[in-house]
């Protein structure tokens, strides 16, 4: 067994202790998550996957259950600038205190088998979780969804945002591929509620295969949006006067809706009023999604990181800076459809920073230029020592009014933020 005394002390040995980065299967984790021996009565829980819009699911729920005075906790990844951030109750990041506390104590029930990084984290959350006496427990699925370690947790309630191809060296490369292992997360006779308006077939027939009570936005719920406000129907249910989501663009109006269908069929366990999802619609934060940073030259922060996610990015940034010149700084990781993601963004781009990063899975600078060589992009600049620098050149060169896009990775934008921070 081994000790640390600080957080960063656990997280450095869980980066290194485990063979693969990436390691999915439910044996090993499930193995340790018997041996923690963790109450057999856990909070009502909902499981949230999908390719985007998880941490937006997640962050509804959130504020909508603790407007109503629910006790909440709240499992995500990956983390903008601390690892705290992804173990929450209440909406508190916990304390380093807390989280090396649960590593001890699965490292003390471990044994020999080995944990991934993200497996770590989901048994310290778990058992944390079940030591805080929660109304609800909300668990964000790392990676896929049928063999993630969030999987060994039998849901009350399965969320599917969206589906997109991402992560395909994992789950496939096709929506219905990636479809079917989103889908692992339905349980027999557990509602499944699917936020994509065109969902592939493999989501339906994974839920009829297991006996899921399937809610697809578009045929049992949908949403209609007035000048200034929207509302919400299912049957012969209907919420009006819903004030538009803090979070922006317009996939959040279908992230909600999947969202209010969710707590619409726990509302047996959890009662929710339609004024706590109106406070919560109006008070839901979530960092680097559409995060915009006023200012002579606004900068708009957004993890989007596949081509699902920049299409939506696009969208929004016509609908909200339109005839506006647009300076990216940009970074990817190299296992990405990069090639797709500049392709689908060009029209909107002036210019091109890009800005390296320190994590081994980023695209490098020689593989970078080569992509933009092969698409025809010559509008691109090179040669900055990572993010600062970077956003300084492409600072100098706006002009005012000129929109500073900071997007393509988490990494980039937890740079970006902790810049921020230090000022």
């Amino acid at each position: 067994m081994v000790h640390f005394d600080t957080l960063k002390g656990w997280l450095d040995w869980q980066e290194n202790s485990h063979p693969l980065t990436i390691d999915l299967g439910l044996e090993r984790v499930a193995k340790v998550f018997k041996a923690l021996n963790l109450p057999a009565i856990k909070p009502v829980t909902v499981t949230v996957a999908g390719t985007n819009g998880k941490g937006s699911c997640i962050a509804y729920l959130e504020a909508i259950y603790r407007s109503e005075g629910y006790r909440v906790g709240a499992y995500t990844s990956p983390h903008i600038l601390k690892y705290n951030e992804r173990i929450k109750i209440d909406g508190q990041p916990l304390s380093d205190e807390l989280i090396c506390n649960a590593f001890e104590r699965v490292e003390n029930v471990r044994g020999e088998t080995s944990l991934s990084y993200f497996e770590f984290g989901t048994l310290a959350a778990l058992d944390i979780f079940s030591r805080a006496s929660l109304d609800i427990q909300l668990l964000e699925v790392g990676l896929g969804g049928r063999l993630d370690a969030v999987n060994i947790i039998d849901t009350d309630m399965a969320i599917i945002s969206s589906i997109g191809i991402d992560h395909v060296a994992w789950l496939g490369d096709t929506r219905e591929a990636i479809g079917y292992e989103k889908a692992g997360i339905f349980r027999e006779n557990v509602p499944a509620i699917i936020g994509d308006p065109s969902p592939p077939k493999s989501l339906e027939q994974v839920a009829n295969d297991k006996k899921a009570v399937l809610y697809a936005l578009g045929k049992d719920f949908v949403y209609s949006k007035q000048p200034n406000e929207w509302s919400w129907l299912s049957g012969d249910k209907r919420i009006n006067h819903l004030p538009a989501p803090a979070l922006k663009g317009e996939h959040q109006y279908r992230n909600a809706s999947a969202v209010i269908m969710a707590m619409v069929k726990l509302a047996g366990k959890l009662p929710v009023s339609e004024n706590a999802i109106r406070v919560g619609l109006k008070s839901v934060d979530l960092p680097g999604r559409f995060q915009l940073i006023n200012g002579s030259n606004p900068i708009l922060l957004d993890v989007g990181h596949n081509p699902e996610a920049v299409e939506t990015l696009v969208e929004y940034l016509r609908q909200n800076f339109p005839n506006r010149r647009i300076h990216a700084i940009f970074s990817m990781m190299k296992d990405k459809a990069i090639a797709e993601v500049l392709k689908i963004m060009t029209p909107v781009v002036y210019d091109w920073f890009f800005a390296p990063l320190t994590n081994a899975r980023a695209a490098s600078e020689t593989l970078m230029a080569e992509i933009f060589s092969q698409q025809g992009i010559g509008n691109v600049r090179f040669g900055y020592t990572g993010f600062l620098d970077a956003f300084k050149a492409a600072k100098q060169l706006a002009e005012p009014g000129d929109l500073l896009l900071v997007f393509g990775s988490f990494f980039l934008v937890s740079d970006c933020l902790a810049e921020f921070q230090k000022r």
